[in-house]
């Protein structure tokens, strides 16, 4: 057994591990990161289908999520790295007179918080999407800075961009214990090896339960699968990811767009939610989405899919991150509990932690803080989950 001192551990090599790393390296950390897979964003990172969006009805988080979106846009001008990053907008269509009224109540906290986004009439949506179903269409939401990028190329560039300042990975090595000695967090032991640092980052996604529990903590984060899937190429039809809230009896909401390369990629929240970590592909799924996706717009009842798969959103009870130190172990910290969104809050949320843990927080990481805290009573859900 060998061991090596750093400042700072950070377990989870994916959306939110990758991004810790590279803001605490940017800030001349000595930081290790640890992960069970071979290497970087293998977990469920690879099932995000991309999107990036800062429209939340939560200030946290869109807060978070607008500072995201200045990395994700400016990554390829300042770093060189094409991450596939497309701005397309993200529209919410209205198709019921509840749907507009919380839309349009939800544009105040939304625009007060930085938010560029305005409600559009019918006719905007139908010229926004074209084809669009117009049974019952009343208008929508548009946040045209919102877009999309590569999962897989995102993850790849920040994980090289963090090893270029110094950030040190293990991959195939998971953590079974945490180092704790009167009350203070001391490293990471793994089957191979045992690290030194005073500060632990618990970035493990849906494991991260299991890592609180390593220091006695029971942490509100319950992992439930997520079917998507992906077509053939088309040609273009339309930049913003779609999202409509509208609910069945097997799906709450359902969200799809045309990336880069032309390809509808496509997802959708089962209703009840399936807890768990089962990742196979269910044969439900895609008459489901298929049906969805037409009626909305019946242009793509022609597409060939290529391929679906599944991955898990940790969830909170309110479907927002958890984010904080912990007051026992000191120099735990964790950064989890991201209901889906790790890939969109990623870059963002490594600023955010970065300053947290070097004890640079600003007025407004405070107040995000406060919305994230480990202690807050997760009462009430965000809206747009």
């Amino acid at each position: 057994m060998s061991q090596k001192t750093y400042d700072l551990i950070v377990i989870g090599a994916g959306s939110i591990g990758v991004p810790c790393a590279l803001s605490a390296a940017r800030r001349k950390l000595r930081v290790l990161v640890l992960d069970p897979n071979h290497s970087t964003g293998q977990g469920q990172n690879k099932a995000a289908i991309g999107g990036i969006r800062a429209t939340h009805s939560d200030a946290a988080k869109i807060r978070v999520s607008l500072d995201s979106l200045s990395i994700f846009s400016r990554w390829q001008e300042e770093n060189g790295d094409d991450i596939g990053w497309r701005k397309g907008g993200y529209t919410f269509p209205a198709y019921t007179e509840k749907h507009e009224k919380l839309m349009k109540d939800l544009l105040k906290v939304q625009k007060k918080h930085g938010l560029n986004i305005d409600w559009l009439d019918a006719a905007a949506i139908k010229k926004l999407v074209p084809g669009i179903s117009e049974d019952g269409l009343r208008g929508g939401t548009f946040a045209p800075d919102d877009g999309s990028a590569s999962p897989l190329l995102s993850n790849n560039a920040f994980y090289r961009k963090a090893v270029s300042l110094g950030a040190e990975f293990r991959f195939g090595e998971s953590a079974v214990s945490l180092l704790i000695e009167d009350g203070k967090v001391r490293g990471v032991r793994t089957a191979r090896n045992t690290y030194s640092a005073p500060m632990v980052l618990n970035a493990a996604g849906a494991n991260g339960k299991e890592i609180c529990a390593m220091a006695r903590i029971d942490a509100p984060i319950s992992p439930d699968s997520h079917e998507a899937g992906i077509t053939e190429p088309a040609k273009p039809m339309f930049a913003p990811m779609v999202v409509d809230i509208r609910s069945e009896e097997t799906s709450s909401n359902y969200y799809f767009y045309q990336n880069s390369e032309g390809q509808m990629v496509f997802c959708i929240t089962p209703n009840p939610p399936a807890w768990g970590t089962d990742r196979r592909s269910t044969s439900s799924f895609l008459p489901l989405a298929a049906r969805r996706m037409v009626n909305l717009l019946p242009s793509l009842a022609a597409l060939k899919v290529r391929r679906t798969w599944r991955g898990l959103y940790p969830m909170t009870p309110d479907g927002s991150p958890i984010v904080d130190a912990f007051e026992t172990p000191k120099g735990l910290f964790i950064a989890g509990g991201m209901c889906g969104q790790g890939f969109m809050l990623g870059p963002g949320m490594g600023e955010l932690v970065a300053r947290m843990i070097t004890g640079t927080p600003t007025g407004d990481d405070r107040q995000t803080l406060a919305g994230f805290s480990f202690k807050r009573s997760f009462s009430g859900m965000e809206s747009f989950k």
